[in-house]
């Protein structure tokens, strides 16, 4: 009769959680800004937890191997995701097999929401604008523009599709596979623009070798207050930015989600995470699991519309 003192779908948490490793499932490989943020949380994780935490990556499929890995995980609380905003979005660009399939909206208990991540337009100097209004311009008078993005299907693919449409134009885009390529390409001059996270170029930006021209959030960023947003800029319903947070399997139990929640809040009030975090063009979020549930079904709709839009897919 044990099984029917479980409410549906959730088991029963441990009185000693976490009583032994814990892993902290990252869906692309080490090297990058999620692999480091995620190990920025694991290793202060585990200070509070007093137990040990590990990154274990599980790359492929543009993050679904991963995903789909930690939906089928024991709902116990020792296997957590963690994830940039692509988790939302990849089922909606990628036709996935059953090996890498997942429910975005109901597959997962949502933990926190830990950062979010302005997106930053940059321009190489060498094609000559210095403001989102000359490279529409540009774009208009039949100069071929290029963009670069980490990635078919990414936040910045889809921000760059959106731009194209509402300013009437056609900036061609070029996919890199991550982050880092694109912005060698760009500062290179190899391609013109590139929507990116503020981290990726912030040393750019500061010698000048690239341009800021424009954000994709709906306001400005303390990270470079002076750089306008599309919003400000005419294309008010153009809105999209990063964001990377915490899930659990569905039916992790609510007293393991909480223990979790309330640790990672105070984690992210830390003056020292909030430096290392601005290093990746990240600023800390926090707030209860519902914040995070209620950002990732957002995306899924506002997103999922503009990607069925604009046809958006990654082959």
């Amino acid at each position: 009769m044990a099984a029917c003192a479980m409410s549906a779908g959730h088991a029963i948490a441990e009185p000693d959680y976490p009583s032994k490793t814990v892993s902290m499932i990252v869906s692309y490989p080490p090297g990058g800004d999620t692999d480091a943020i995620a190990r920025l949380f694991a290793d202060k994780l585990s200070q509070r937890l007093k137990q040990t935490v590990i990154v274990d990556n599980k790359p492929g499929a543009g993050g679904a191997l991963g995903n789909n890995f930690v939906s089928r995980a024991p709902a116990d609380g020792y296997t957590l995701l963690f994830t940039p905003n692509p988790f939302t979005t990849a089922p909606l660009v990628m036709k996935l097999s059953p090996s890498a399939s997942y429910d975005v909206l109901h597959g997962f208990e949502p933990i926190i929401n830990t950062a979010t991540q302005p997106l930053v337009l940059v321009a190489n100097p060498g094609l000559g604008v210095k403001t989102l209004p000359e490279l529409i311009a540009a774009a208009k008078s039949g100069k071929s523009v290029t963009y670069a993005s980490p990635g078919a299907g990414s936040p910045m693919h889809i921000v760059g599709e959106w731009l194209n449409r509402a300013a009437g134009v056609k900036i061609t885009h070029v996919p890199y596979r991550g982050v880092g390529p694109s912005v060698t390409d760009v500062v290179a001059g190899h391609v013109d623009t590139a929507w990116v996270t503020f981290g990726a170029v912030r040393q750019y930006l500061q010698n000048g070798r690239l341009i800021p021209l424009a954000i994709g959030d709906a306001q400005r960023s303390k990270l470079a207050p002076n750089v306008p947003t599309l919003v400000e800029l005419g294309y008010k319903d153009v809105v999209v930015g990063a964001w990377n947070g915490f899930f659990a399997p569905k039916g992790t139990p609510a007293p393991v989600v909480k223990l979790l929640n309330e640790n990672l809040n105070e984690i992210l009030k830390s003056p020292e995470v909030t430096e290392k975090l601005a290093v990746f063009g990240a600023l800390p979020a926090g707030g209860t699991p519902d914040v995070l549930s209620k950002i990732n079904a957002s995306d899924y709709t506002v997103m999922g519309k503009v990607i069925k839009d604009l046809g958006i897919t990654v082959e």
